[in-house]
């Protein structure tokens, strides 16, 4: 039962990827920047949680609600603030720059805040374990919920897109910034909701990778977003589906690589495997090949 313990651990720790990707891959697909302060992000929504519930005695639902409302408006100031004024800049590392500016100013303001001792995050999650084949094989109350949120998420995002015109307004900033300008959309504000679209699921995947790996210190969203940004390359950067499918496969990739071969080298093994797909599909496993006119 090991293999499917560690398949079903893989594709728990792949949904908070894919959760956290998508923030990535929306913001890219839409708005043509990388947001890589979107894992400090993931870093406040967390701390937003374990304060309004350790310190305030807020319910847990409650908490992860405002831990939504508080990124959410963290991520409409930093592309207002940040982002927007840099958009027509005439190099694209302008806006790369600013953003790894911000990740550094909010990771700091944590230090101030919270200090750097890594806090004990207690789990939002109230369902037991389920128990199959005699116990042999656990699957967490975490576990669960994350795999479920996933799904859910993905699902509302989609239909969200697909089926609303804020969506649609989103798929015409998407292809041509210019021309959705010229028919009335307004684009700073479908690129605005984007951000705090994304934002909101940053909050959200905090709370379930704390929830899952209850630690909590400045530097919990580092790392996990910077995977999450190799997830929405490696399943095709602007697609949905993609961050879906290559979070929940870098997840998978890392226990695995964990468990069989080392563990000190599964953050290794990640990002080969992410250059050998790369070498292979440069646009990742569902991107989209772009012709540039000459």
């Amino acid at each position: 039962m090991s293999f499917l313990n560690y398949l079903i651990g893989g594709i728990s720790l792949g949904s908070v990827y894919a959760i956290i990707a998508l923030g990535y891959t929306m913001v890219y697909g839409i708005a043509k920047m990388l947001n890589f302060a979107h894992g400090d992000v993931i870093m406040i929504g967390a701390f937003t949680v374990f304060i309004a519930t350790t310190q305030a005695g807020i319910h847990p639902l409650a908490a992860i609600l405002l831990a939504m409302v508080i990124c959410t408006v963290m991520g409409i100031l930093i592309e207002r603030i940040a982002y927007r004024p840099l958009r027509g800049a005439a190099s694209p590392l302008a806006v790369l720059i600013t953003a790894i500016g911000v990740s550094y100013l909010l990771q700091n303001l944590a230090l101030l805040w919270f200090g750097s001792n890594a806090k004990s995050f207690k789990s939002v999650v109230t369902i037991p374990p389920l128990r199959l084949a005699g116990g042999a094989l656990i699957i967490s109350g975490e576990t669960i919920v994350t795999i479920i949120a996933c799904i859910v998420i993905m699902i509302g995002l989609t239909t969200f897109i697909n089926k609303t015109k804020p969506g649609q307004a989103m798929l015409a900033v998407s292809e041509d910034q210019g021309a959705a300008r010229l028919m009335g959309i307004n684009v700073n504000g479908i690129i605005a909701l984007t951000f705090a679209i994304g934002s909101a699921l940053a909050a959200i995947a905090g709370v379930l990778l704390c929830s899952s790996y209850p630690s909590l210190d400045p530097y919990t969203g580092s790392m996990p977003g910077i995977k999450a940004f190799v997830a929405a390359v490696f399943g095709g950067i602007g697609s949905i589906p993609g961050a879906m499918i290559g979070g929940i496969l870098l997840g998978v990739i890392e226990i695995f690589g964990r468990a069989y071969i080392s563990a000190q080298m599964a953050d290794a093994i990640v990002f080969a495997v992410l250059i050998v797909v790369l070498l292979v599909r440069p646009t990742g496993l569902l991107g989209k090949k772009i012709q540039e006119k000459v």
